[in-house]
């Protein structure tokens, strides 16, 4: 995953006897009774690999695993996040008994708990805990009533228009800087309000009826409802126009429009900022970032001509959207049903106590961190993996040195920034504070409120003060990973090297390197490298550090893949977006080459043996596919199709196996084989 400022939150990728942190083991040895070879178990070998090597990898498990009815997809991620889940539940259920002393650390996340399966209170108390918020958007009267209201409700979490935050200053990373980013839309991004395929149009005329019966749940009569409804989606289908599209957000010159605060008003003429961003608690800030200019002159328009009741309108959809479902059942239900069953195809609610563990995951991730390290994840680990980092980190280097289409000098700073890249392994050195966060058992709506309220000023605070380069964007438990490339850093939490089922003794490094070592460690390094991430120095700022000659050598090659995804189609019409998936197609590419010549340093490779049935080249490739071992309902494919910078698992997969030579050794795929692309279609960057 790349982190820019674009991308500010995560989400989960969802029992099982066991799981175990996999690590490198001389040789695959191990010392307990032999088991099933997992790879070899995995297979589905009525499928021939130079046709769908994905299928052929993971069928087996595949036909094995059908997609529970509570979720959209289900993978080797949420087979993961099962098992974190179980614990977790294990950690909260004894925090909840505890009876532990105020402001600690376990009484938080005990009533955090509490109240969010206590769905009795929560039935009981209906639309109370935003009753005063929502009087307040009633008694709206001017223009500046309704900027104050968006002042209130932004620290709550909610997507009220504008998406202010403070994130490092792309051209100089050593600087915290307020920033203002596209917002405001109910829909998941710009497109779901104008394509015109069948698909997405009724999603659309679905999304209209939805917002029509929240505002019934919430009191209106049904005429009144469709008013209200009518009157968001206008408001909506007006910012969507003047948002950028997924792939535009990927252009980190294009997001970075720097203006002394002042200057704010000749985007919005009229609107009167400084009273506004003091009321954000923001009224320090003399220079604003704006990533998208355009939607802040439309957003300014709307503001100064919409009418007041649409406002109302529109800021009491966006906080019942946000805290639908920590209300009572109807408005829960209702959420769901289009969040949850139109958008992504769900047939059922996933437990109540899971979707209360997502929430305390957002509110304090790195209290449940601390707990979930200490019992599950050892020091021992961590040395492993990061020996692992500095294996691949030593390929890198190798394939920077010998490649033939970047001059020496670009060279030269390509290795600089390598070597600079921080390293962070399963865990934080320093953990974030949350002693200002109040939890009580008063309402889980409530909060949940204090804890968006508390994350918001964490995140101010950083105005104006040094970049915290210790900092994580992810939790320990996370089944993830990112590069970010003004930290210059990757980030490999402790959950991503988890194979359910795999004993550390019994993960060969064949597996490991495919698993661990290209499709996340590779992975994220590349991420350095691909078509965003090669725009920033080693220090983290945007700035050109290419020979004049070099990046159109690059950018050919980088279109290369770009039409190479362009020309996959996943689901009726449509297709792949190479260019807004460039970024995530580049790095597994270069992950897997890259991870697979450190692997061909090891014991294993060298001896050449082969354990259940197959070679270690073969137990690579197997390894990395076994990363991607997902499916997925086609309503949310069709969504990610349409919002998401990654290609669809089984593309991760045979997308990039097709560019890779060894892959066609160790399988023996030929011309014919749906797979096989000639020499001179097959894409080499890194």
């Amino acid at each position: 995953m790349f982190f820019s400022a674009s991308l500010r939150r995560w989400l989960l990728a969802a029992p099982l006897a066991a799981l175990t942190f996999t690590a490198c083991q001389p040789g695959g040895k191990s010392s307990g009774p032999a088991r099933p070879d997992l790879l070899q178990a995995n297979l589905d070998t009525t499928v021939r690999p130079g046709d769908d090597f994905f299928t052929y990898a993971n069928g087996g498990w595949l036909k094995k695993h059908p997609i529970p009815a509570s979720e959209s997809s289900w993978g080797i991620g949420k087979e993961v996040q099962n098992e974190v889940y179980a614990r977790l539940r294990s950690l909260n259920e004894e925090a909840a008994q505890a009876n532990a002393a105020a402001g600690t650390n376990q009484q938080k996340i005990g009533d955090f708990y509490a109240t969010g399966l206590d769905s009795a209170t929560v039935e009981k108390q209906g639309l109370a805990p935003l009753k005063p918020e929502l009087d307040r958007l009633a008694a709206i009267q001017s223009v500046a009533d309704v900027q104050a209201a968006i002042a209130r409700l932004i620290p709550l979490g909610v997507d009220a228009l504008i998406g202010p935050y403070v994130g490092q200053d792309a051209k100089n990373s050593d600087k915290m800087a307020l920033q203002l980013w596209q917002a405001g839309l109910g829909l998941p991004n710009r497109d779901y309000y104008f394509n015109k395929d069948s698909r997405t149009a009724n999603i659309r005329r679905e999304y209209g009826r939805h917002v029509a019966r929240m505002f019934q749940l919430m009191g209106q009569d049904s005429v009144a409802a469709q008013a209200s409804s009518a009157r968001v989606v206008a408001l909506e289908t007006a910012l969507a126009k003047s948002s950028r599209k997924l792939e535009a957000l990927r252009d980190p010159y294009a997001n970075y429009n720097k203006m002394a605060v002042r200057d704010l008003s000749k985007l919005t003429p009229g609107l009167d900022w400084q009273p506004w961003l003091t009321q954000l608690e923001l009224g320090k800030a003399d220079t604003v970032i704006v990533g998208q200019p355009e939607f802040y002159r439309e957003a300014g328009r709307q503001l100064r001509t919409a009418p007041l009741d649409t406002w109302k309108a529109y800021l009491q959809w966006q906080l019942l959207h946000t805290y639908a479902d920590k209300l009572s059942r109807a408005f829960d239900q209702e959420n769901f049903r289009f969040y949850g069953t139109i958008l992504q195809g769900r047939k059922e609610q996933r437990a109540r106590w899971k979707r209360v563990l997502d929430e305390e995951e957002n509110a304090m991730g790195e209290i449940l961190g601390q707990l979930f390290v200490k019992e599950y994840f050892k020091p021992e680990a961590k040395q492993r993996y990061d020996k692992l980092v500095d294996n691949v980190v030593v390929s890198f280097r190798q394939h920077i040195n010998k490649l033939d289409w970047m001059s020496d000098s670009t060279k030269q700073k390509a290795l600089v920034k390598l070597g600079k890249i921080t390293k962070k392994v399963g865990y934080p050195d320093k953990w974030k504070d949350y002693s200002a966060l109040t939890i009580d058992r008063s309402s889980y709506a409530q909060n949940v409120m204090r804890a968006r309220q508390w994350a918001y000023r964490y995140n101010l605070s950083k105005l104006g003060k040094p970049v915290d380069r210790t900092e994580w964007g992810m939790t320990p438990q996370t089944y993830n990973a990112y590069y970010n490339p003004s930290n210059n850093e990757i980030v490999l939490p402790a959950a991503i090297f988890a194979i359910p089922g795999l004993a550390d003794a019994d993960a060969d490094d064949a597996t490991i390197y495919g698993y661990a070592g290209a499709s996340t460690i590779g992975h994220e390094l590349t991420h350095g490298f691909d078509d965003e991430g090669s725009q920033f120095d080693e220090k983290g700022n945007l700035r050109n550090w290419w020979a004049k000659t070099d990046r159109p050598r690059f950018n050919q090659r980088v279109n290369g893949i770009v039409r190479q995804f362009n020309g996959y189609q996943v689901l009726d019409s449509l297709h792949i977006n190479g260019k807004a998936t460039a970024g995530e197609n580049i790095a597994d590419l270069g992950g897997i080459v890259i991870a697979l010549d450190a692997f061909k340093q090891t014991e294993q490779y060298r001896k050449g043996e082969k354990i259940g049935g197959l070679t270690p080249t073969q137990r690579y490739f197997l390894g990395y596919a076994l990363g991607w071992q997902n499916h997925q309902r086609d309503e949310v494919l069709a969504q990610r199709i349409l919002t998401d910078v990654h290609s669809p698992a089984n593309y991760r997969v045979n997308g990039p196996f097709a560019d890779v030579p060894e892959f066609y050794e160790a399988f023996g795929v030929k011309p014919g084989d749906k797979l096989y692309r000639p020499d001179s279609a097959r894409v080499k960057i890194w």
